[in-house]
């Protein structure tokens, strides 16, 4: 009883984990399903009041059905074909935008270190300092000299090396992926190394 109550338990644990490493690892959609609600809100509102008011004898408040539904019976020939390729783009694409918010998840710039206690979260930028010392350190140029991006499956090292000093690209790439080990970064992302052809003088 003792041993399988342990392993629900542990089980329990180890859900409420991911759980909390995907909340923190991913952005909220909150704020654009909050605008996209208000705005469609509004709209259904607004045509509900012009046709309350038309159905009740009333002067449009802004502008009645009719002279809308003879607005845009118009709008082809009124609107140049340029004009009206080019609305009809934006449209399209501000739709593709709400779609992409709505299906795939954001995700920040974030990776998750393996914890069978906690959930551990690290920032991108602290991870790419970290490699940017290991880099600089193979390297033997000074931290303005270097640059990491880290993203999800890639990390990106940028060198500018000192005038007449070689360098080892196979021992840089070599200590930040040790350096990456170290970290227990999951998934473990692939190292890229870039030496500027220009070298800086008196560094």
């Amino acid at each position: 009883m003792s041993s399988s109550a342990n392993t629900a338990s542990s089980g329990r644990q180890k859900s409420v984990i991911a759980q909390i490493i995907r909340r923190e690892m991913h952005s909220s959609r909150a704020l654009p399903a909050v605008i996209a609600a208000t705005l469609i809100g509004l709209t259904c509102l607004y045509v509900l009041l012009e046709t309350t008011l038309k159905a009740m004898g009333q002067d449009p408040w802004l502008v009645s059905p009719e002279a809308t539904g003879q607005w845009l019976a118009d709008l082809p020939g009124v609107m140049g074909s340029l004009m009206l390729g080019a609305a009809s783009t934006l449209m399209f694409f501000a739709g593709i935008v709400f779609l992409m918010l709505a299906v795939v998840p954001g995700r920040r710039a974030r990776h998750s270190i393996p914890n069978n206690r906690a959930a551990v979260v690290v920032d991108a930028e602290v991870i790419a300092s970290s490699l940017a010392r290991s880099a600089r350190t193979a390297a033997g140029v000074t931290p303005e000299q270097t640059r990491v991006t880290v993203g999800r499956n890639l990390v990106e090292v940028q060198l500018r090396p000192t005038s007449g000093t070689p360098v080892d690209r196979g021992a840089i790439r070599s200590m930040v992926e040790e350096e990456l080990r170290r970290t227990s970064m999951t998934p473990i992302p692939e190292v890229r190394i870039h030496v500027s052809s220009s070298g800086v003088i008196g560094q």
